[in-house]
């Protein structure tokens, strides 16, 4: 992410290349207050049929530290699929609980824990009584216009990814097909990484959705090579909308250092822009000022990829219009009581 830190360097770099009156055009103000308070975030964990009392335990405890992981951000926190005697409402439950979500506000999170299936055609999730398929899960979706995080920790889980891939939304699964059918341990790892500033790669003092991705399928891997058995779940990440997805071998840090032979987009830029629990820097940040800056953020990392199209001095007068808005975004916020 773009930093005060960083950017004022970058600036520097750049003054060599650009004419002054680009520079003095833009000096101009251009930035709106913004809403003091941050709208909270939404997480929804759906915990599906054990099968099992030893994955029942399980699926408990890794609910139970997203719900710690969301208290600690101040999100608004739902649990469904625990309560005693509810099985026969879990489906319905889910589907009400996303009627009722603002469709516009701050990020909401759905996390799917237990186990999956796929017949070859349709995968779904398995819940106490009737379960969900990813086809109904997408019409759920349909009307957010919100960012949106699902995250389907089970088994035969890669389906999803394919079906709920969007703009604006990120998509993570603990498989890479709908053919890896064993308990995933993935959940467990994701469950506890999303709170653990040890997750954060880049130093920022808050750890993304990225980078608890990364570190838990690390720690999957680490799994099998100790128990010395064949991996049979391999996760995937895909936050472009192109439906690919994207494993964690591919990154060196939190870049993605490999991309699909057909040149789609790398994947992983808007992942690191989800944070459940957000540093003491970043909760500072006005709402309005936070999305304007990851909207800045997205649209330089996408003007990147044009530079070969553009001469050399309309490339870096582009690029400082953006880094400079983000500057003013944050002088703005630091100016506020």
């Amino acid at each position: 992410m773009f930093t005060p830190a960083n950017i004022g360097p970058l600036l520097t770099r750049l003054r060599h290349v650009i004419p002054v009156f680009v520079l003095l055009l833009l000096a101009m103000p251009r930035l709106h207050s913004a809403e003091p308070t941050a709208p909270q975030q939404s997480v929804i964990v759906v915990v599906g049929a054990p099968g099992e009392e030893e994955y029942g335990r399980s699926f408990t405890q890794w609910a139970a530290s997203w719900e710690k992981a969301a208290k600690q951000g101040g999100a608004q926190c739902t649990v469904i699929g625990l309560e005693s005697g509810g099985s026969n409402t879990d489906r319905e439950q889910l589907q009400k609980q996303l009627a009722t979500e603002p469709k516009e506000r701050a990020e909401l999170w759905l996390v799917l824990i237990g186990h999956g299936t796929f017949d070859g055609k349709e995968a779904k999730f398995n819940l106490r009584s009737n379960d969900v398929a990813a086809t109904e899960l997408l019409g759920w979706l349909q009307p957010f216009r919100r960012p949106v995080a699902v995250i389907n920790t089970a088994s035969a889980s890669a389906p999803f990814l394919q079906k709920l891939s969007s703009t604006n939304r990120v998509v993570i699964t603990a498989t890479r097909s709908g053919s890896e059918v064993n308990f995933a341990r993935f959940g467990q790892y994701l469950s506890t990484a999303i709170g653990d500033t040890t997750a954060d790669l880049d130093k920022d003092g808050q750890t993304s959705l990225l980078e608890a991705f990364l570190m838990a399928s690390r720690q999957v891997k680490e799994f099998y090579d100790i128990e010395g058995r064949l991996a049979t779940e391999h996760s995937l990440l895909d936050d472009t909308g192109d439906a690919l997805g994207t494993p964690p071998d591919w990154f060196r840090g939190v870049r993605a250092s490999k991309s699909a032979k057909d040149g789609a987009a790398l994947d992983g830029f808007r992942a690191h822009q989800f944070h459940l629990v957000r540093s003491a820097a970043e909760q500072k940040l006005p709402a309005g000022v936070r999305a304007r800056r990851d909207e800045l953020e997205r649209e330089i990392i996408n003007f990147r990829t044009s530079k070969a199209k553009l001469s050399e001095e309309e490339y870096y007068q582009k690029l400082e219009v953006m880094l400079l808005e983000l500057s003013r975004l944050y002088d703005s916020a630091e100016k506020k009581p």
